[in-house]
């Protein structure tokens, strides 16, 4: 149980560093800071990949296909949605937003037609529902106020639209990824994992040439192929490619495997809590008490949502 939850925390503490570097590279495009991240992450997966070739080698055509439309949606759209959302909206509303990710998924897959268990009625739903809510109002009129002129409510508001984006973006993604491999038990975690990186490879290239291209073509100034910090763009696509991309999820799925599924899914919020602390420091602040007590709200909610889904699981498994 101690493993699981340091490794839980680990995991988070990685998964933190994402919602840091769209503001340590504010002069980077969201988009082209995605393609660089997954261009890392595709480089490094080749590593793993040489050693687990056999596997990787017995994978179908299906399978391709679909780790394809995985790294599409779940890497690539994804970040480049999150990290825009972040240099427009600052970091602590669209952590939030995405730290509703445990209940979003659960409630997701708990209603979609093909999923056979029992529903959850909205009823016992509506509290931990209404409670995230608060969560999210107290944060997002906190960072109202903290705009200042550093953005306009017209950027703020197409920030929290990119950050749901994002959320649909990998609400989707964990549903999919577990139906195929739920449909596929012989392929091995650590093997798809590899299979998603080297996936998400070709498709980063493509994007960040083609998107380096436009740039070129464009009157806005932009050094290419790195931006006009090269060696600061460069080490932390690198950072966040070996550390959230690979080993984040490494510990994740250790984490997974030791910690029961209700428990394991309220700790996502590790990874919430981190991107807060992250973006106060970046800041030189403490968080002011109204993002405190969002967070503090997020959390309870998270907690209450997966506890109405285990019990719901509970009750199905014990009726006779």
């Amino acid at each position: 149980m101690l493993t699981g939850l340091l490794c839980a925390m680990g995991a988070g503490l990685m998964w933190g560093l994402v919602f840091v570097v769209p503001l340590t590279l504010a002069d980077y495009p969201g988009l082209l800071l995605s393609f660089g991240r997954y261009v890392a992450f595709g480089l490094i997966a080749l590593v793993p990949a040489w050693f687990d070739r056999k596997r990787i080698a017995q994978l179908s055509r299906a399978d391709w296909q679909a780790a394809l439309k995985l790294s599409l949606i779940g890497n690539l759209i994804y970040y480049a949605a999150l990290a825009s959302a972040i240099q427009l909206a600052d970091a602590p509303l669209p952590a939030v937003l995405v730290g509703t990710l445990p209940v979003v998924i659960a409630a997701c897959s708990n209603f979609a037609p093909s999923h056979h268990a029992d529903r959850v009625s909205w009823r016992r739903l509506a509290p931990p529902l209404l409670i995230i809510f608060a969560g999210l109002m107290l944060v997002n009129g906190s960072e109202l106020e903290h705009l200042d002129g550093k953005h306009t409510h017209a950027e703020y508001a197409l920030g929290c639209l990119l950050a749901g984006v994002a959320l649909a973006a990998w609400t989707w993604y964990p549903i999919v990824n577990a139906r195929h491999l739920k449909a596929h038990p012989h392929i091995g975690s650590s093997t798809w994992a590899t299979a998603q990186g080297l996936a998400t490879l070709p498709l980063a290239l493509a994007g960040y040439t083609i998107y380096c291209a436009a740039l070129a073509r464009s009157s806005a100034p932009f050094a290419l192929p790195f931006g006009p910090r090269p060696l600061p763009f460069i080490g932390l696509m690198l950072t966040i490619g070996l550390c959230a991309s690979w080993l984040g999820t490494l510990l994740w799925n250790r984490a997974a495997k030791l910690l029961p599924t209700s428990l394991a899914g309220q700790l996502i919020v590790f990874e919430t809590l981190f991107a807060l602390l992250y973006a106060f420091m970046l800041r030189g602040s403490m968080p002011p008490p109204a993002v405190l007590a969002g967070a503090l709200l997020l959390c309870t909610g998270v907690m209450l949502g997966m506890r109405v889904f285990r019990n719901a699981a509970a009750s199905t498994v014990h009726e006779p």
